[in-house]
């Protein structure tokens, strides 16, 4: 992959506030990437299916480490320890922020409990 081109590719929603979560941490970081909108209708997200095995969003695909996960408190996370300073503005509901765009009413997305 050509170096100026971004290593993270995002899924995301039109005005998700979990989407957005991520999007600040990204650019608090710094970090360039990709931004790749999914449908709505979440029974339709199959672009995000086929790189996370789920359906939910934010998701991000990391070429640089390899990760691919969901649920946006484990994104900012895994993106303030991988990329950044610990404990820099990512916010308060880290356990789980119950966002519901996974369609489930808290079936947690993300690769750790």
């Amino acid at each position: 992959m050509d170096q100026s081109e971004p290593r993270i590719t995002l899924y995301r929603l039109q005005a998700c506030p979990f989407c957005e979560r991520v999007v600040r941490v990204l650019d608090e970081l710094d970090l360039s990437y990709r931004s790749r909108f999914v449908e709505p209708m979440h029974s339709e997200r199959n672009a995000v299916k086929r790189v996370s095995g789920k359906r939910s969003v934010p998701a991000i695909v990391d070429e640089h480490t390899g990760v691919t996960m969901s649920e946006s408190a484990n994104i900012v996370e895994y993106l303030e320890r991988t990329y950044g300073r610990s404990g820099s503005g990512g916010g308060g509901d880290a356990a789980g922020d119950g966002d519901g765009t996974d369609g489930n009413d808290g079936d947690r997305a993300g690769g750790a409990a």
